[in-house]
């Protein structure tokens, strides 16, 4: 059984907190193989998009309103957990992410720092590139936004 839920910083319980921390460390930096500061301070702004199966946190994305990280509504630290890629739930919760954005902060403009590699997931998505390709924390990244 899949679910996706939206909460607050606030509204998320320890366990959740300590498995979205666990699942973007996994990927971001274990599997990346990539050494960066995850725990930023920026988490207690965001909205946090959790996408469960069962009882396991498999993916996730965190959401700030205009002006808490870019000029427009963002989303980030999207992940999925490497054992549920192939199910491609992904699609989902980036859709998820973009309706909370709608629903929530009540804008169509959405702003992404995609990793380069994934620029045709997010182009599919509605994304397009803006700008050059730039490096962050060592890794190809492309700005890209949805109107």
């Amino acid at each position: 059984m899949i679910s996706i839920l939206v909460k607050s910083f606030d509204d998320l319980s320890k366990i959740e907190l300590y498995k979205i921390l666990r699942l973007r460390a996994e990927v971001f930096i274990v599997e990346q193989d990539c050494i960066y500061q995850d725990i930023d301070d920026k988490d207690q702004k965001a909205l946090h998009v959790i996408l469960k199966k069962e009882s396991e946190i498999i993916g996730y994305t965190r959401i700030f309103w205009p002006g808490d990280y870019f000029d427009e509504a963002s989303i980030g630290r999207v992940v999925v957990s490497k054992k549920e890629r192939h199910n491609c739930y992904g699609t989902d919760l980036m859709k998820a992410s973009v309706n909370a954005i709608y629903e929530t902060i009540k804008t169509k403009k959405i702003k992404i720092s995609a990793q380069t590699y994934l620029k045709e997931f997010y182009n599919n998505l509605g994304f397009y590139e803006k700008g050059k390709e730039y490096l962050e924390d060592g890794i190809p990244h492309i700005a890209m936004i949805k109107e």
